[in-house]
């Protein structure tokens, strides 16, 4: 008989810690849920921490819409020198010329970060997971190719410096400005090209310390466990604090309320009838009974599926080929 986690559906968030990447944090949740069905909603670096959502079993179905919300992040960017990947893990490329970083007040760096704010066109970091050809920029990189790709444009709608510049060296005694920053950002931003842009602008160099995402959409990360605290949980035979899929749906589209027959019309592919007050979609069907039959598109008077949600008890068991 499966355990009854192996089958349940929907959407955990996690804190990630420093020095996982975010497929580890993929594959531990899959040995505590003890089902191979789980994805995740965005990448965070391995130097990065913060707030990682997952989706399981039938909830992958909706990471799609997931990965589109805008999010926040705290970040210390340190201006003074450049890495080959425009964060600390990176090797140095270049120091700041001698007396230049000394001479950086506050007001200077906020007005530099005025170009990085709102709907801009940016340039992601050469060693991110963008494909070229086929391939992840970074498996180029580290291959010996050097790879420059092409901007996107990106909206940054808050940009915040907190408090004052830090002066200080660095390890190696060479001076040094950290700057500690809120970032509000559409999908797509990178905020290593942020540090990496405002160091250029300065013409000091840049690069980011520390990273930590705080929000996705109306998701916290004050509301998301800790791995070691997810273990703790299934070691003491609780569930896993899944969101409910119904729940997180209502949290991002209009609902419409189905019966019975029309949720099982739905889940057969057939449309089902709706007024004309029904928004074009994506909405989100829901029984009474609280669960997510589907996303749907209303054309005309009636409405068909985007996509199915099964019931918990007809999802795949771990290993199962999906329709």
């Amino acid at each position: 008989m499966k355990s009854p986690s192996s089958t349940a559906s929907g959407i955990l968030l996690v804190d990630k810690p420093a020095g996982r990447t975010s497929h580890d944090v993929v594959g531990r949740t899959r040995r505590l849920a003890q089902t191979r069905k789980v994805g995740h909603a965005g990448t965070l670096d391995p130097m990065a921490t913060g707030l990682l959502i997952l989706g399981l079993n039938s909830s992958t179905r909706l990471l799609t819409y997931l990965v589109g919300l805008d999010k926040e992040y705290l970040a210390t960017i340190r201006l003074g020198a450049t890495t080959t990947t425009d964060d600390r893990e990176g090797e140095l490329l270049e120091r700041a010329p001698a007396g230049t970083v000394q001479g950086l007040d506050d007001e200077q760096i906020d007005r530099a970060l005025d170009a990085q704010r709102g709907t801009i066109e940016q340039v992601p970091s050469s060693v991110s997971a963008i494909k070229v050809d086929g391939q992840r920029a970074y498996a180029r990189v580290r291959a010996g190719e050097d790879v420059v790709l092409k901007s996107r444009t990106v909206t940054v709608s808050e940009l915040e410096v907190l408090g004052a510049g830090r002066a200080g060296v660095d390890d190696d005694g060479h001076p040094v400005v950290d700057v500690d920053v809120r970032v509000v950002c559409s999908s797509g931003t990178y905020i290593r090209a942020i540090a990496r842009d405002l160091g250029a602008a300065l013409g000091v160099g840049g690069h980011l310390t520390e990273l930590r995402r705080t929000r996705v959409g109306p998701f916290s990360v004050t509301d998301a466990p800790t791995l070691d605290a997810l273990d703790t949980l299934v070691e003491a035979g609780e569930p896993l604090p899944l969101r409910a899929p119904a729940d997180v749906a209502r949290s991002l589209f209009p609902v419409l309320d189905v019966d019975g027959p029309a949720a099982a019309a739905l889940g057969h592919g057939q449309r089902i009838p709706v007024t004309d007050d029904v928004p074009s979609g994506p909405v989100a069907a829901v029984t009474a009974e609280g669960r997510l039959v589907g996303l749907v598109e209303r054309a005309g008077a009636s409405a068909k599926s985007i996509v199915n949600f099964p019931p918990d008890e007809y999802a795949p068991s771990p290993g199962e080929e999906t329709p």
